[in-house]
């Protein structure tokens, strides 16, 4: 009974924790990374998700001097993201530090360009090993993680995308880092999923938010940014 009560008090710590990081303000000269794969590369152009929430933020707190800095590269998984993580993100010095991989991870098991070149995608035990290097290496330089779950590979919103149970098991393999590492979540998947079932009546593959199934269109790259800011309590611009 006493091990029980122990576990549970454990439990409610991480939980507060996580959910009081949810609550942190930005504040003065923070500087915010964007750590990903080519939906974060593209995320820096004049309509992506990391330029709008840049704006956004530059808008909402103009007397912060706040910094966003993008550092996504196409093709990359967790392993490769370790690998460049002192380069193009600790050096930076962030104060926080945004986590959105996973789609090539998942996606390099089954896509036919990447699998004739004879490569792989992530092993389960690889992607949340690697989750959660990098989160402790993040909190060491004594910046915050905010970790993402990765979005979809299709559009239909009924699961039967063909990549759609392995990306629900990586997915929860980041819901579990982040809870396990006190980090915050950003449940990415979750949040697309549900707005695909109301925008997508037709379960088309493509086209609502994505260009490819994969890779953001506007509305993508705007959704993106709206779910970037409230994890980041900016207030959202009213239409």
């Amino acid at each position: 009974m006493k091990t029980l009560t122990i576990i549970s008090h454990l439990f409610l710590i991480v939980v507060f924790n996580t959910a009081a990081l949810a609550q942190q303000p930005l504040k003065k000269n923070d500087r915010i990374v964007f750590l990903g794969d080519s939906i974060t590369a593209a995320g820096v152009r004049k309509s992506g998700y990391v330029t709008l929430s840049s704006a956004a933020i530059a808008k909402a707190h103009p007397d912060l001097n706040i910094e966003v800095i993008g550092a996504g590269i196409g093709g990359h998984k967790v392993p490769d993201c370790q690998k460049r993580l002192d380069r193009d993100v600790l050096q930076k010095k962030p104060t926080i530090v945004f986590i959105y991989i996973g789609i090539n991870d998942v996606w390099h098991w089954t896509h036919p360009k990447v699998v004739a070149r004879g490569k792989k995608g992530t092993t389960p035990e690889e992607f949340e090993n690697g989750l959660k290097d990098m989160v402790a290496k993040i909190n060491k330089a004594d910046a915050r993680v905010i970790l993402c779950t990765p979005t979809v590979i299709g559009e239909k919103s009924d699961g039967s995308n063909p990549d759609d149970k392995r990306l629900d098991q990586y997915s929860n393999i980041s819901r579990k880092v982040a809870k396990e590492t006190g980090s915050q979540l950003l449940d990415l998947r979750k949040e697309i999923i549900t707005q695909l079932k109301k925008e997508n009546p037709k379960n088309a593959t493509k086209g609502i938010f994505t260009s490819d199934g994969v890779h953001l269109n506007e509305k993508g790259n705007r959704l993106l940014s709206s779910l970037v800011l409230r994890a980041l309590n900016i207030p959202l611009r009213k239409k």
